[in-house]
C-alpha cells in the first residue's frame, strides 16, 4: 500500500541581500567605516551565490520526497532508487550551506576592525548610529549561526529520513516521527531566516541614515 501523504517542510532560503554603494575619498574615521562595511558585504558575494542552487536543490529533493511516499511499499526499488537521488541532492546542500557559513564568517571577520573605528569617531550622534550599525550587524551574524546550526540539523534529518526509507522494517509511525523531527528544525530555520532578513533590512537602513549624517554622498 502506499505511504499515507505526510507532508515534508523544505526551507527556501531567501536571505535579503546587503546593498551598500559609494565611494572613498580622504579616509575619514567615517568614511573608513564605510569602508569597513563595504569590505563585509564584498565578502559576502559567495554567500549570495548560494540562494539560488540551494533553492533548486530544495525543490527537487521535495519532488522526490512526494514521489516516495505516493509509492506502494511493495515498490522497494524504486524507493530505493529515489532515496539515493534525494540523498545526493542532500550532500550538494550541505556543500553550498557550508560555503554560505564560510562567506558570512569572512563577512564577520571583515566588520571586526568597525569596532577599533568607532573610537575615533568624534561627532556624538555618529557615534551612536554606528554603535547601532554594529550593534545590529552583530546580531545578524548570531542570527544566521543560529540558521545554519538549523539547517545542518535539519539535512542529517533529511538523510536519516531517505535511509529509513530503504529499510526493509520502516514503519509509517516511524516514518511520521522522523519527519515531524525534520520539519522542527526547518521550522527554527524559518525562523531565524526571518530574523536575519530584518536586520539586515534594519542595517541596510541605518547604514544609509549614517552615510547622509556623515555628509557623504553614495552616488560618487
Amino acid at each position: 500500500m502506499a505511504f499515507s501523504p505526510v507532508k515534508k517542510l523544505f526551507f527556501l532560503l531567501a536571505a535579503t541581500v546587503l546593498a551598500l554603494t559609494g565611494c572613498l575619498g580622504q579616509k575619514s574615521p567615517e568614511e573608513r567605516m564605510y569602508e569597513v562595511m563595504e569590505n563585509a558585504v564584498s565578502a559576502e558575494k559567495e554567500f549570495e551565490a548560494q540562494q539560488n542552487p540551494l533553492v533548486d536543490l530544495e525543490k527537487k529533493e521535495n519532488e522526490l520526497f512526494d514521489k516516495i511516499i505516493g509509492l506502494g511499499m511493495k515498490e522497494k526499488a524504486q524507493i530505493e532508487k529515489l532515496s539515493d537521488e534525494a540523498l545526493s541532492l542532500a550532500a550538494k546542500r550541505k556543500d553550498h550551506i557550508e560555503k554560505e557559513k564560510e562567506s558570512i564568517q569572512e563577512s564577520r571577520n571583515q566588520f571586526k576592525e568597525a569596532s577599533s573605528t568607532l573610537e575615533k569617531i568624534k561627532d556624538p550622534e555618529l557615534k551612536e548610529k554606528a554603535v547601532f550599525l554594529i550593534k545590529t550587524m552583530n546580531e545578524r551574524y548570531d542570527a544566521h549561526k543560529t540558521l545554519y546550526d538549523e539547517y545542518k540539523k535539519a539535512i542529517e534529518g533529511d538523510e536519516d529520513l531517505y535511509n529509513s526509507l530503504k529499510s526493509e522494517d520502516i514503519t509509517l509511525e516511524d516514518l511520521e516521527k522522523k519527519v515531524n523531527s525534520v520539519n522542527a528544525h526547518y521550522s527554527k530555520v524559518l525562523e531565524a531566516n526571518e530574523k536575519f532578513n530584518k536586520l539586515t533590512e534594519t542595517y541596510n537602513q541605518e547604514k544609509l541614515a549614517f552615510y547622509k549624517m556623515a555628509g557623504l554622498d553614495g552616488d560618487s
